[in-house]
């Protein structure tokens, strides 16, 4: 059941997520909270590039929030930011990357946060505390 008291923090929203019940359940919490308006979910990273590559030209449709996750195969979400910093600038300025990850690893939180792009790491599953712990 949707809260209609709060408003819509942000338009639009990418989930990337390898694992479907999490995509489920985070997409759930994201539009639950009034977190987003939209919630486009990509399954890998070279679909959220691809994606993202497609509609650069269009401030309008950009995502203002990115989840990424980490552990992903083919291309993790480490490997994601780093064909992140080769994006047009107006997508790296414009999207907040926000890891959402299982990983407890003392090693991948540091090396998320202290990537350029992440502005928080939050672990799994989104909750209503984390969304709202968001403001940019």
């Amino acid at each position: 059941m949707k809260n209609t008291d709060k408003p819509i923090k942000f338009d639009r929203v990418l989930l990337i997520d390898d694992n479907d019940i999490d995509n489920f359940i985070n997409e759930r919490m994201i539009t639950t909270n009034q977190f987003s308006k939209q919630v486009v979910v990509k399954n890998s990273a070279e679909s959220a590039l691809q994606y993202l590559r497609d509609i650069a030209g269009d401030a309008a449709v950009l995502p203002q929030i990115i989840f990424l996750d980490l552990n992903m195969p083919v291309m993790d979400g480490f490997g994601f930011l780093e064909e992140y910093e080769k994006l047009p600038e107006q997508i790296r300025t414009m999207c907040k990357v926000i890891v959402l990850s299982s990983s407890i690893s003392p090693e991948d939180i540091n090396r998320a946060s202290t990537n350029q792009y992440v502005v928080k790491y939050v672990n799994k599953p989104l909750n209503e505390k984390y969304l709202e712990a968001i403001n940019f």
